[in-house]
């Protein structure tokens, strides 16, 4: 079974509370016995984990990067939903909130997404195989945590998907700069996709299409857009507003 790589405290402890067992080698700084280490530590014992103990430069050459905070895991793959037909499915009567990225590549975005997407209850990310970042240690530490537990589907054609969805009574909003309305005119209460294109250049054509309603998020100032995860968590919060949380 192939081995992937978790680090930072957020990504590394919620796997450590959601699944322990699929923690094969956890590394920490042997020099860090700050009262966060500590408490991490105990935790770690507590799941019967072995810990080994490496210094800053192993950690480095481990993750790609100095900002590990001194903690770092290779994990096995958690099993989840094996496609959104199955997640639906599983969903019963509760009304969908999916959040779909067109476009957005940079891992660190993805990653807020994720985090995004946890915070306010979304059941999915649903992002393109060609126009998007897959899930990787970037992605993990930034999303803190929220990569474990929000299904993140890349699909073969996307446009396709939001048909699918929309065979289903999901309601496709789009987000763009243009929209004759807002998204706080928009009805989230019902079944919805919320849609979204990589700042700057916004959804490819071809998904505006594929949508059923287009909305804009007012911008007041100078800046004419939010970044992605930004525009993300307004729109997503926006809808548990209306769903009454």
């Amino acid at each position: 079974m192939s081995l992937k790589l978790l680090f930072g405290f957020h990504a590394v402890s919620v796997r450590l509370k959601v699944a322990p067992k699929s923690i094969r080698e956890l590394y920490v700084d042997a020099t860090r016995r700050d009262q966060r280490m500590r408490q991490f530590l105990a935790k770690a014992t507590e799941a019967g984990l072995e810990v080994i103990e490496v210094d800053d430069d192993r950690l480095q050459k481990l993750c790609g990067t100095h900002r590990h905070q001194g903690v770092a895991a290779r994990v096995e793959a958690l099993s989840q939903a094996r496609s959104i037909d199955d997640l639906l499915d599983e969903l019963g009567e509760q009304p969908p909130l999916l959040l779909v990225l067109d476009g957005v590549t940079d891992p660190h975005n993805l990653g807020a997404c994720l985090r995004v997407a946890d915070g306010a209850g979304a059941h999915a990310v649903i992002a393109p195989k060609d126009h998007a970042v897959g899930v990787n240690a970037t992605v993990s530490k930034v999303a803190s945590g929220a990569a474990e537990t929000v299904p993140y589907f890349m699909v073969t054609n996307l446009a396709r998907t939001l048909n699918e969805l929309k065979e289903r009574d999901i309601w496709v909003v789009g987000t763009a700069d243009d929209a004759p309305g807002t998204l706080y005119q928009a009805d989230f209460k019902r079944p919805t996709a919320l849609v979204l294109g990589a700042e700057g250049s916004g959804m490819r054509q071809l998904t505006r299409k594929h949508c059923d309603e287009l909305v804009s998020i007012p911008m007041l100032g100078a800046v004419e857009s939010l970044n992605v995860s930004v525009a993300s968590a307004v729109g997503l919060y926006e809808a548990r507003r209306q769903r009454g949380f």
